[in-house]
């Protein structure tokens, strides 16, 4: 009385991966970084530094080294061969009491590695006071 409903074989092997848990779990875990990644990003409590602008008297004995648009590198108004020539002029200034400032003015547009390489050059000529020359922004901004 008993009655065969299936099409074919009995006991066959099922030869088909479910799938449904493996989308489920990566469903939760995609949730689970959407939730937490926001989180991450600003858990350490850090003060950033305010934008701000202060005009200051530029003395007769500061140096200013400024890099052009191509990056070469400029002493007052003098243009230097390279690196290397800066640096022994800063080693010659670097000897006197006090210390004059070497104030640093970089083109908008230049490449970082211009003002890269004369910070570089300072630190080697043992500078202790470098600045950076900028204009000051339009009022109200």
């Amino acid at each position: 009385m008993g009655m065969n409903v299936g099409g074919g074989s009995q006991g066959g092997v099922v030869s088909e991966i479910n799938t449904t848990p493996l989308v489920d779990v990566m469903l939760v875990l995609l949730i689970i970084f959407l939730i937490t990644i926001p989180v991450v990003r600003t858990s350490v409590p850090v003060e950033l530094p305010k934008e701000r602008v202060e005009v200051r008297e530029t003395k007769p004995e500061n140096i200013v080294v400024s890099v052009d648009l191509q990056g070469a590198i400029h002493w007052n108004d003098l243009k230097l061969a390279n690196t290397e020539a800066l640096v022994d002029r800063l080693k010659k200034i670097s000897t006197i009491k006090p210390q004059p400032e070497v104030h640093i003015r970089g083109d908008l547009r230049a490449d970082y590695d211009g003002v890269g390489k004369v910070l570089y050059a300072c630190q080697r000529a043992g500078i202790a006071k470098v600045a950076f020359v900028t204009e000051p922004g339009a009022r109200g901004s």
